[in-house]
């Protein structure tokens, strides 16, 4: 939902620091795989409960996250970038509940479990759709700069990167937070199933 206004403020200066890496000679995967490395970290930090340094590793992830992109579009966007650049990010988005669930499986297990099943519903909504929209050349309007079609919803990235915060923040919540989250993850899935759905079949 906040995608569309979070990419209009940093995309200046994700382009100027991606201007800086192009001319040093660094790569848009060689980003997504050390902001990869940052993800995996912060899971780490989680686990044993070092939750700030958790909450900043997930920031530079995050970052990486721009920066890849940003670094691509100056480079050539590629299928296998965007290939690993999605994966990663959807690897990294489960990996950080799981972690909490590892921290305290008594009282985060059940919520963990229902928000990366919820992730499930988001996940393969955005890419099914993505799929498609691909097999029949259909112009993403709003994120034309992406590999794949962004098909919106309530809870989009950013959304998903404040969730991420607040378990940081506030980790004696995180089952609430979970809870909430997750829900507004279906709703999304459901829209997203909903306007898909009659997206695709009205070009039947």
């Amino acid at each position: 939902m906040l995608d569309k206004f979070a990419v209009k403020a940093i995309r200046w200066p994700l382009y100027q620091s991606a201007k800086l890496l192009d001319k040093l000679g660094v790569t848009a995967n060689q980003i997504t795989t050390v902001g990869f490395l940052f993800g995996v970290l912060s899971a780490g930090a989680v686990v044993i409960g070092w939750f700030y340094l958790a909450l900043i590793l997930i920031l530079v992830n995050r970052m990486f996250d721009g920066l890849d992109g940003a670094l691509a579009r100056i480079q050539g966007i590629t299928d296998a970038g965007g290939f690993l650049d999605i994966v990663l990010d959807f690897i990294f988005y489960s990996m950080i509940p799981f972690a909490f669930v590892l921290y305290e499986p008594s009282q985060n297990g059940v919520a963990g479990a229902f928000l990366i099943f919820s992730f499930i519903g988001t996940g393969s909504s955005f890419l099914a759709f993505a799929v498609m929209a691909a097999k029949r050349n259909v112009p993403d309007p709003v994120y034309s700069q992406k590999s794949l079609y962004y098909l919106s919803g309530l809870t989009e990235g950013t959304e998903t990167i404040a969730c991420l915060v607040l378990f940081c923040i506030f980790p004696q919540y995180f089952h609430i937070i979970a809870f909430v989250f997750g829900a507004a993850c279906w709703l999304t899935t459901c829209t997203r199933i909903y306007g898909g759905f009659q997206s695709l079949n009205s070009t039947e």
